[in-house]
């Protein structure tokens, strides 16, 4: 009887040992999945962070070398350019982090998650061109951020004002030499014939400085001021190749939105004078020498570009020098006397009032032309002339191509006055003129052939499925870009 009662006791505790451990075993089994599950969440989520991160440390080294901005070249320096590219990178980068290493699948070594991706998409992204170049503008502020650009940009600023003030970017001085030059020709329809050696009659010719100059005005402004005519640059290029007038890939908007202040403007303009050359100063191996130029004008060729910014600072200098002349009673008494001789020689008093003013039209087209052969020589011209500062003498004017340019210590140089230009023109043509200049760049280094910035991806949101052997689906939904 006593041992049958030990034995029960005995029953008893190995039933309640059998309980315990299988409670036991399904709290550590439950354990040990939650702390798999947790597993596979941490690893999925540092490998989307690793994937990713992977993807934009593929950003184009030359644009990166020369442009100093960070995008992905979406056609990875092939000809075919597509989103399918980045996906197919992030999930080879994703998977990459699954996989074990080379001597765990030798040993055969299985890990707790066993986690493989299914799938890696993008579904939203923005590139360099999204919102009217909106991405380009935020990588070069991104650059620029802290870049002191008040004291130039400020100074071309003001210069601006000066112009303004004085309206030299606004009086036409050409317009009225036109009207005095038509209003001459009449008159001198009215000099009375002279009887000649030979007994008949002619009229008498007017030896005019002011018609020596007028005969070299269809030479062109750039032929006539630039040192070497011959040396200019003929190079030119398809602009329909180019991201401001092709047809251009677009990303979904991700984020491509901006609110520009007049700082980060005058940032961006920084930006494109630090990235250019110029005709004074040409970028090595550039396709465009005068770039800058491009920046201002948007011409297909450089001798056009150069040409078109020529027009428009001799359209300031004339105004300025002209504006200067009529103020110096000295040079104007030059004129007159001179347009007195011319008038008696013919006995018409009469032309003495607009032959004086055709000698200073003209002698203001001859300076202004001396200006920017200045600054095409290197020299500084500066906005409001002085007798100090004045060059050509009313003796040289028949022959001022003899005479023109020849140093000038004071003022502003060619670059100052074309950064006047840049602050003058349409801010939206001239981010997409520097981003033309930037492909065209950038394809002449090796591989980029096919570069184009509308493939160039700057921020995305990636879409992971992993999936565990052991039966657990996981998506992560992440958005990365160099500034987020």
């Amino acid at each position: 009887m006593q041992l049958q009662a030990v034995n029960m006791r005995k029953g008893y505790l190995t039933v309640f040992l059998s309980l315990t451990i299988t409670i036991m075993m399904s709290l550590i089994l439950a354990l040990f999945q939650s702390a798999r599950i947790g597993a596979i969440r941490l690893q999925a989520e540092c490998a989307a962070d690793i994937a990713m991160n992977s993807v934009l440390a593929e950003y184009n080294r030359a644009l990166f070398e020369q442009y100093d901005l960070l995008l992905v070249d979406c056609s990875y320096q092939s000809a075919t350019p597509s989103i399918a590219n980045v996906e197919e990178h992030l999930r080879y980068f994703t998977q990459g982090n699954y996989d074990r290493s080379l001597i765990g699948r030798w040993g055969g070594v299985r890990t707790m998650t066993a986690l493989n991706c299914e799938e890696a998409g993008i579904p939203a992204f923005s590139v360099a061109t999204d919102g009217n170049c909106a991405v380009l503008r935020r990588q070069i502020l991104a650059y620029m951020e802290g870049e002191p650009v008040m004291d130039a940009l400020g100074e071309a600023a003001a210069n601006l004002g000066v112009l303004s003030s004085h309206g030299y970017d606004t009086h036409d001085v050409e317009a009225e030499a036109a009207e005095n030059r038509e209003r001459l020709d009449q008159m001198m329809q009215e000099i009375p014939a002279e009887e000649n050696a030979e007994g008949g009659e002619e009229t008498p010719i007017l030896d005019n400085p002011a018609d020596a100059v007028e005969t070299q005005k269809g030479i062109g402004i750039a032929n006539l001021a630039v040192p070497n005519p011959a040396s200019i640059s003929t190079a030119s290029v398809d602009l329909s190749q180019f991201s401001s007038h092709r047809e251009r890939n677009k990303g979904t908007g991700l984020d491509d939105g901006e609110s520009l202040s007049l700082m980060d403007r005058l940032l961006i303009r920084q930006y494109m004078l630090e990235k250019t050359g110029c005709y004074t100063k040409p970028r090595d191996g550039s396709v465009l020498k005068y770039q800058l130029e491009y920046l201002i004008s948007g011409e297909s060729g450089d001798f056009e570009n150069l040409e078109h910014c020529a027009r428009i600072l001799f359209f300031w200098r004339e105004a300025a020098d002209f504006a200067y002349l009529v103020t110096d009673q000295e040079k104007m008494g030059e004129a007159e006397a001179l347009a007195t001789i011319l008038a008696v020689l013919v006995l018409m008093p009469e032309l003495i009032e607009p032959l004086k003013w055709s000698i200073v039209f003209a002698w203001s087209f001859a300076e202004a032309i001396s200006d920017l052969r200045t600054l095409y020589e290197g020299g500084r011209v500066p906005l409001i002339k002085t007798a100090e500062t004045w060059h050509l003498s009313l003796i040289n004017l028949a022959f001022f191509r003899d005479h023109l340019g020849g140093g000038g210590e004071e003022g502003l140089t060619y670059q100052d006055y074309l950064r006047m230009l840049l602050l003058l023109g349409d801010f939206a043509d001239e981010t997409w003129r520097m981003a033309d200049i930037i492909e065209m760049q950038i394809r002449k280094t090796p591989g980029n052939g096919s570069f184009r910035l509308d493939w160039c991806l700057d921020i995305f949101q990636a879409e992971i499925d992993t999936r565990s052997r052991f039966g657990f689906d996981l998506k992560l939904v992440r958005t990365y870009g160099y500034e987020k």
